[in-house]
């Protein structure tokens, strides 16, 4: 298998690299996060701006499932922050 050199690519291309694995970062750090709602929120949302952006530059599958993972987080979030507020002594 051939590895591709960093440094060889295309800035944008790079930097859409790197913000499909940080949506897919994020998205799974939004998972863990949503037990604190605001944390989770903010991990959610930037996970999926990220992802949309690296899509509009690359179509990946890296970028796609942060998209995917990072708007789950955003729904667990939301759940959460609801039954928190509705169930809270």
């Amino acid at each position: 298998m051939l590895d591709v050199d960093p440094n060889a690519l295309d800035p944008e291309l790079r930097i859409a690299k790197f913000l499909a694995i940080a949506s897919a970062a994020l998205g799974l750090i939004s998972l863990c996060a949503s037990i604190i709602p605001a944390c989770g929120g903010i991990a959610s949302v930037l996970g999926v701006v990220f992802g949309l952006y690296s899509l509009r530059t690359e179509q990946s599958k890296t970028a796609l499932a942060g998209v995917v993972i990072s708007g789950l987080g955003i729904l667990v979030t939301v759940v959460y922050a609801l039954f928190l507020f509705f169930f809270q002594k």
